[in-house]
């Protein structure tokens, strides 16, 4: 979706979003999972998806379903407890997701989550190929914190972060994030009645810190609101981004990371890179240079050594000298498997 396409009209046209629901809407009132609503949320996943929409589910609630199969009333607070509750109820939030979605005849995928999963570049990688296979394969990925392992996380936050952080992995057109609240008030409307809901902002605009609080104790229950904000619907707060999301991730691969090692390639790479902004495959590669493993930033020079681009790369320094100049059918047969098809895939490729 393109940089002038950031309006609600635009959301029609979207093609892949992620959805974050949070425990308020999923669960009932402190009495554990709510089926039937949760069955709502389902069936409107279900007509993006049957629309040709890619929707990717970032689902909080699994620390209240432990909570009540453990029968406690009062949330704990000590770390361990809440590890204890997540591991618990995370099996009853699986389970019941994938029932209501085969009753539209589609699988689900569990994925836990944790923040480092997404700042170690070869996790992050995992993280990517995985997502993208099951997208493709028309699987709805369910995706959690993995508040079994986190700590400071599972003490003070839900899964805004990591909903946005998917977001920008999949490079998807839209995150949706579903409170109990009907969007950003310049004002708490629970203690001032005068206060006005925030159609539209930026998301990097500090003022908009100081009026986003926490939740309430009960779930707002807009009906149909995901297929009413695809197609336009004037609802909750629309945030633009500060920019496009490749420009986003471009900018990161672009300096934020260290150079592990060098790829040589020749005239015919360089010229399909810097015209098509195509993948980088092993064909293409005359040399591989220093100690990398898959997921460490390289460099691609042309036979002058001039710096040509920047990537993350799929294979090791090893598997990559093996690969050099061999087309992408012959990967399987010399390393025994294949980790992916090109060296470096286009989204994880900024030309400089």
């Amino acid at each position: 979706m393109s940089e002038q396409a950031l309006g609600r009209e635009a959301l029609s046209d979207a093609r892949r979003v992620v959805v974050k629901i949070g425990s308020a809407l999923l669960t009932n009132d402190g009495r554990g999972l709510d089926d039937a609503a949760i069955g709502r949320w389902v069936d409107q996943i279900a007509a993006l998806h049957q629309r040709g929409v890619e929707v990717v589910l970032v689902s909080s609630g699994a620390v209240a379903a432990g909570m009540v199969r453990l029968g406690w009333q009062i949330r704990p607070s000590a770390v361990h407890e809440l590890q204890a509750a997540a591991a618990v109820g995370q099996n009853g939030l699986t389970q019941c997701y994938e029932q209501h979605f085969a009753r539209h005849g589609m699988l689900t995928a569990q994925i836990l989550l944790t923040h480092d999963d997404l700042s170690n570049r070869k996790r992050y990688l995992n993280a990517l190929s995985a997502l993208r296979t099951l997208v493709a394969l028309r699987v709805v990925p369910v995706i959690n914190e993995n508040d079994t392992v986190v700590t400071d996380e599972i003490r003070f936050g839900d899964n805004d972060t990591l909903g946005a952080l998917v977001a920008n992995l999949l490079e998807a057109d839209a995150l949706f994030l579903l409170t109990d609240q009907e969007g950003l008030f310049d004002a708490d409307p629970r203690h001032n009645p005068e206060a006005k809901l925030i159609a539209e902002g930026r998301a990097d605009d500090p003022r908009l810190a100081a009026v986003a609080g926490s939740g309430g104790a009960l779930g707002g229950r807009q009906p149909d609101v995901l297929t009413r904000l695809m197609a336009g619907e004037r609802l909750g707060t629309l945030l633009r981004p500060d920019q496009a999301p490749i420009a986003a991730r471009k900018r990161w691969l672009a300096g934020q990371l260290q150079v592990r090692g060098t790829l040589t390639l020749d005239p015919g790479a360089v010229k399909v890179l810097r015209d098509k902004g195509s993948s980088l495959l092993a064909v293409g590669v005359r040399e591989v240079q220093g100690s990398f493993r898959r997921g460490d930033m390289v460099a691609c020079v042309d036979d002058q050594g001039a710096l040509v681009a920047k990537g993350l790369v799929n294979y090791g320094a090893e598997e990559a000298r093996q690969l050099a100049g061999q087309p992408s059918h012959h990967i399987e047969a010399i390393l025994g498997y294949m980790e992916a098809p090109e060296l470096i895939h286009r989204d994880n490729l900024v030309v400089v």
